[in-house]
């Protein structure tokens, strides 16, 4: 039995997350669910978004199944996800943007940079400090450079023409990438960003920092779709995290329009994790499936609510483990 943490957050993540559950369930009838609840809704409700007995709930699983969380401008409120990415040491953050002609995976530092979580504020300014060490960014070349090793080769991002701390991540991930025989080169941040979107072909596995990942990963969903389009892993040498890229969306939430594609390809990347390869490709052929027969959720010009998509998604499934 297989133990798999479910947590919904907030917003559209209450929608999404149930339909990669049941999609799960479908594929995995012996997945062993549970639900732990964390976000804005618990932290308006007791005050508290996450405790540590959350956190320990969390790390018993085997895997987590994530929803979006809402982090309100609100200088009271710690980030749940900068929590969790701590506490359980989830430093490899794996974006795979794929989609017709594009087949890029994004290594983002996933504990480090500017979300390292030392921040103050003074009468007249905030601090945030940017940490990038020399553990961080070894791990994450390592965890880089043997995805890289079996696809084609390695883009380093960065801003070492600017940043001192960019100059050390830079040195390290080459180093990592001569040791491992993997092809290697360094590209500037916002050149990167550009040159991606007009011509993703380019590139293959590409490992960057913390906030310049988040940023290079949500621009490039342009080129697939959009972020709902977008699933992520936040992998550690014990725990793993599946969840969308895009946020909880509240605008939207309730309205039965956001697109679970995202939820839907991180619960098949949460089926790799758990050693089984050949139900998340099935789960992937069924999202293709649905898609090329033209059931779309709004954001892709469509008119298939949420709980409609999923469900045509778990017949697809059906079909596919028959």
């Amino acid at each position: 039995m297989v133990k798999v943490a479910v947590v919904e957050g907030d917003g559209i993540g209450r929608e999404v997350v149930p339909v990669a559950r049941d999609i799960l369930a479908a594929v995995r009838p012996d997945i062993e669910f549970f639900d732990v609840e964390v976000g804005y809704g618990r932290w308006e409700r007791t005050g508290c978004a996450c405790t540590d007995e959350t956190i320990a709930d969390l790390g018993s699983a085997a895997a987590i199944l994530f929803g979006a969380v809402t982090t309100p401008p609100d200088p009271g409120y710690r980030s749940v996800m900068l929590q969790i990415r701590h506490a359980l040491d989830l430093y490899a953050n794996v974006r795979p943007i794929r989609g017709e002609g594009v087949d890029v995976v994004i290594v983002r530092e996933n504990t480090e940079g500017l979300y390292s979580g030392i921040e103050w504020t003074e009468p007249d300014r905030a601090c945030t400090v940017r940490v990038v060490s020399r553990r961080g960014s070894e791990r994450i070349a390592r965890y880089a450079c043997t995805l890289a090793k079996s696809r084609r080769h390695l883009t380093v991002g960065n801003k070492a023409n600017v940043l001192k701390s960019d100059c050390l991540f830079v040195d390290i991930c080459t180093a990592e990438a001569a040791r491992a025989g993997v092809s290697c080169r360094t590209s500037y941040i916002d050149a990167l960003c550009l040159d991606l979107l007009m011509h993703p072909d380019r590139y293959d596995v590409i490992v960057t920092t913390n906030i310049f990942g988040d940023i290079l990963s949500d621009a490039a969903a342009y080129l697939v779709g959009g972020l709902g389009m977008l699933p992520s892993a936040n992998i550690g040498d014990r725990h793993a995290l599946f969840e969308p890229v895009h946020g909880s969306a509240p605008d939207i939430a309730g309205r039965n329009v956001a697109n679970p594609v995202a939820a839907i390809r991180s619960a098949a990347m949460l089926l790799t994790h758990i050693g089984d390869p050949a139900s998340a490709a099935v789960v992937e052929e069924a999202v293709g499936r649905v898609l090329g027969a033209g059931i779309r959720t709004p954001d892709l010009g469509g008119a298939a609510g949420t709980r409609e998509f999923g469900a045509a998604v778990l017949r697809e499934v059906g079909r596919g483990k028959a």
